[in-house]
């Protein structure tokens, strides 16, 4: 939910563990006090389409299954797979936001041209941060199985990417065993084609829209949560399982506003061009691509639960164009 499948790719290349701890962390919002708390919901709430993981939409004869998911491997998707293979089996299409093409093809790019996340050169981070940041960027990494001089060629989105993977997770980020692979895996086997969202090579444009500053300002907001790394891993797993995929949204707001030194009129500003770069023109450009599927028989579509909520969520989006819009159990 919160890894991008650009991660997942690119955590493959570059670890290769054993064995890794499994991750243990406290829910974030559980620990909130009452009234925080209460304001959370409430926010989160306010929003089109806050709530469940799974949708029908119809326009029509056209039918088309929603559903949110989380990237990594967790036990409780076998119950979420119980409820979806038979969406699937109905579909004449799956679409992800990365199939196994997009997955190849990335791979293929990071190993022939390793500039689209890498500075041979040197990225400058070293110099950029403050060198308070810089020791704890460079222990942050160390943890991550990343020495401090590899760290330094990283383009800076990279490193906030790694960042937002705390390194007990690793193995299973490498490993891809989400709700996305199980459901291109059981495609794969019945043979319905599975098709992609968007370019192969999309992720790796959407830096383009942030600075140097607001990139480098990525990183150190990830440092402060570093401590509680595990604790975001296990609050976002506990969301998405319990449907309430748009808390996590609001959990990030209310750190980053609550975070030492923070200006909240620009952090809000930040928010929102945040929101509109990583969610809400994707949600944008996949809303022809859904439909066009559509048009040639039922479909299921699996992307991050946090694009199906809001008023530029892929669910308001399909209303606007006439679709009706049904939450299933």
């Amino acid at each position: 939910m919160r890894f991008h499948p650009i991660v997942l790719a690119l955590t493959s290349l570059f670890f290769i563990h054993s064995a890794q701890a499994q991750c243990v962390g406290e829910n974030l919002i559980a620990k909130l006090p009452d009234a925080d708390r209460t304001a959370l919901y409430t926010a989160a709430h306010a929003a089109p389409f806050a709530s469940g993981n799974l949708w029908r939409a119809t326009k029509g004869d056209q039918i088309i299954h929603l559903t949110g998911t989380y990237h990594l491997d967790d036990p409780r998707h076998v119950a979420l797979m119980t409820t979806l293979t038979p969406l699937l089996a109905q579909s004449k299409t799956l679409l992800v936001e990365a199939g196994p093409k997009e997955e190849a093809a990335l791979e293929n790019l990071m190993n022939t041209d390793p500039s689209a996340m890498m500075d041979m050169a040197g990225s400058g981070l070293s110099q950029t941060l403050p060198p308070e940041d810089w020791e704890a960027l460079s222990a942050a990494m160390s943890r991550r199985g990343i020495p401090p001089f590899l760290a330094e060629k990283m383009l800076p989105w990279f490193v906030s990417m790694m960042l937002s993977i705390p390194p007990c997770a690793l193995q299973l980020v490498a490993e891809g065993g989400g709700l996305d692979k199980r459901l291109i895996n059981a495609a794969n086997d019945a043979g319905i084609p599975v098709e992609a969202l968007e370019p192969f090579d999309t992720a790796l444009g959407l830096f383009d829209g942030l600075t140097q500053d607001e990139q480098t300002l990525m990183i150190r907001n990830a440092l402060q949560m570093e401590p509680q790394s595990e604790d975001l891993l296990t609050t976002t797993a506990d969301a998405f399982f319990d449907g309430e995929g748009r808390l996590i949204w609001e959990l990030s707001r209310h750190a980053a506003l609550t975070m030492p030194g923070a200006d909240p009129e620009q952090t809000e500003i930040d928010i929102i061009k945040a929101e509109k770069i990583f969610m809400s023109d994707r949600n944008q450009a996949w809303i022809p691509r859904i439909t066009a599927a559509a048009e040639q028989g039922p479909v299921l579509v699996a992307f991050g639960a946090l694009h199906l909520s809001g008023d530029e969520g892929v669910l308001n989006l399909l209303q606007a164009e006439g679709y009706t819009l049904t939450a299933l159990p």
